[in-house]
């Protein structure tokens, strides 16, 4: 969660299929999209109307290859709900085909939605079935409840499957104890759930996971980072696999000596293991830290290694690298995409990079976009 000082920026809005997209030949560029709306909210949404867009590329779909749902944090009239638009051609198009709403705990799904496609059959869920995690919060914001939620039928209809994690008032500020911006991933049968947690007295955030083999029972909290200094707060887990097995996990590291919020990483060959990894702080080869609430994803476009891919809330860009996270050969490339507050990341089957965002922390009439961009015509920093 953003926390300046003591106060909070906002009320927290972080990282989830694995993508390993067929490479087909990459999109021409009259075909890239350019800030297409998804969603543009009517005025009487409260602000910000929207924030925190979330996507996923349907994989097991049969023949079609460019079916995307897409849901965000909705600022509606009480009680909030998880919208959830779909588009059959790779973005250029949406509608809405659904709502995911807190069918158990009467206060409404308020914050930080993630969307994870099963890529194999799991826990008595076909592959393919959609899962939805998501914060349910109270309009009083006096408890937060990470809930999670599933489809079997390509988003259309949801039930409820399970509570992952309780938390206190939904305040960013060290002390309170919320838990805050689940990411799914499935790793040798069982799920990860990764999220941020304030609950340690130790700690004024964490970040942490949780794994499951049936979707229903959650084991022990397990520390992923975890900052000896109090105040600091890392945040906003999002991860992914590399072509060499293993995994790249980023988060927003406030407490950082290279900036507030400075995008940080850490490698692992085990996701469950990221605690015993060192942190790294993402730096451009032409200085630049970019900061706040960043993503990342993987794409085979760009050589043996492909290319990994971060964007944070500080810029409209992406920073790029070929060199499975070598720290010397990031590269800040410029993107069509508005800047927004965790903007996702998804690789598409032609290995278009899709960018999308729900607009920005302070935003007053924000709307939910998304662009693409060809990766293969930029050129990146060679390894050293």
């Amino acid at each position: 969660m953003l926390l300046i000082g003591s106060l909070p920026l906002f009320l927290l809005a972080a990282p989830f299929v694995i993508a390993r997209p067929s490479l087909l030949p990459t999109r021409a560029a009259d075909k890239l999209i350019n800030n297409v709306t998804i969603f543009d909210p009517p005025s009487f949404y409260s602000i910000p109307r929207t924030l925190y867009a979330r996507t996923v590329l349907l994989e097991t779909d049969g023949d079609e290859k460019n079916v995307l749902l897409a849901t965000w944090e909705n600022y509606s009239p009480e009680p909030p709900y998880f919208p959830i638009h779909r588009s059959t051609d790779g973005g250029s198009t949406w509608e809405e085909i659904s709502r995911v709403t807190d069918q158990v705990n009467g206060w409404g799904l308020r914050y930080q939605p993630f969307l994870y496609e099963l890529p194999s059959a799991f826990a008595g869920f076909a592959a393919g079935t959609i899962l939805c995690a998501g914060n349910s919060i109270p309009a009083d914001l006096s408890a937060t409840q990470i809930d999670l939620y599933a489809s079997t039928d390509k988003g259309l209809t949801w039930s409820f499957v399970s509570h992952i994690a309780s938390g206190g008032v939904a305040e960013p500020i060290n002390g309170d104890t919320p838990v805050w911006e689940p990411f799914l991933m499935l790793f040798e049968d069982e799920m990860i759930v990764f999220y941020s947690d304030q609950r340690d007295p130790n700690f004024g955030q964490k970040l942490v996971h949780q794994t499951s083999a049936d979707l229903l029972t959650w084991g022990a909290v397990v520390n992923d980072v975890a900052v000896d200094v109090f105040d600091d707060r890392p945040g906003m887990t999002t991860v992914t696999l590399m072509p060499n097995g293993s995994y790249i996990m980023t988060y927003e590291f406030f407490g950082a000596p290279e900036a507030a919020f400075a995008a940080y990483y850490r490698i692992s060959d085990d996701p469950t293991k990221f605690d015993s990894a060192p942190g790294q702080v993402i730096r451009a080869t032409d200085g630049t830290v970019p900061t706040s609430s960043p993503y990342i994803t993987w794409s085979p476009v760009g050589g043996p290694n492909g290319t990994l891919a971060v964007n944070a809330a500080s810029d409209t860009d992406v920073y790029l690298n070929r060199c499975l996270g070598a720290p010397n050969s990031w590269t800040r490339v410029s993107t069509p995409e508005s800047a927004s507050y965790t903007r996702n990341l998804r690789v598409l089957p032609d290995g278009t990079l899709l960018i999308t965002g729900g607009g920005v922390l302070s935003g007053s009439d924000n709307s939910v976009t998304t662009s693409s961009m060809d990766l293969s015509s930029v050129t990146v920093a060679a390894c050293t």
